[in-house]
Order: C-alpha cells, then structure tokens, then sequence
C-alpha cells in the first residue's frame, strides 16, 4: 500500500510500519500537489497542518479534494498527526464534508 506522509518535521519512519506501506514523505504543499499529479492519489495520506511555510496542510487538503472531484476519485483513507487542534479538525472537517457530499 503507498503512503503519502506531509510533514515538515515528524519522520514518517518514527510513526508507520515501514513493512505495511511504501512511504513517500514529503514536506510541502508544493511536494504534495506535485507528488498527486505526478503518482495519483495513494492508498493513505497522513496529514500535518503547520508546514513552515505560507501554505498548509488544510491548502493540501483543497487540493486533494479538488483534486479527485476533477479526476472523479475518491479521497483516500487518511489520519492526521498534527498537534494543531485547530487545523487537525478544520482538515478534519473538509474530509468528512467531502465524503458526505461528493463520495463516489
């Protein structure tokens, strides 16, 4: 299975079984939207919100959405390892209004 882990500090390596998933980390928007584009959307995606730059993990989030609505997919099994409460849910929220609404 292939998982896609955003987050600018954590080691996906520290938090996931290594022998259960093919991890790809990648630490930006920029990194996420280009790892979508460029592989499809993963079995699993771990989400951080805080990335250290302007963009967040909820912008990756959009994205995403975005992303298989255009492309008629659905959103991927996901989790969220941040410790931003705030964003955790707002990332947290974006999901489940998407699967309540768009789901295939």
């Amino acid at each position: 299975m292939k998982l896609l882990w955003l987050d600018d500090i954590r080691n996906p390596s520290d938090y996931i079984e290594k022998e259960k998933y093919e991890i790809t980390w990648v630490k930006s928007y920029g990194e996420f939207c280009k790892y979508i584009i460029e592989h499809g959307v993963p079995d699993v995606i771990c989400f951080d919100h805080d990335l250290g730059e302007e963009k967040s993990g909820y912008d990756c989030a959009k994205f995403l959405v975005e992303y298989c609505q255009e492309n008629d997919l659905d959103v991927p099994y996901y989790d969220i390892q941040s410790s931003n409460v705030v964003g955790k849910e707002n990332i947290r929220s974006l999901l489940i209004s998407w699967h309540r609404n768009f789901r295939k």
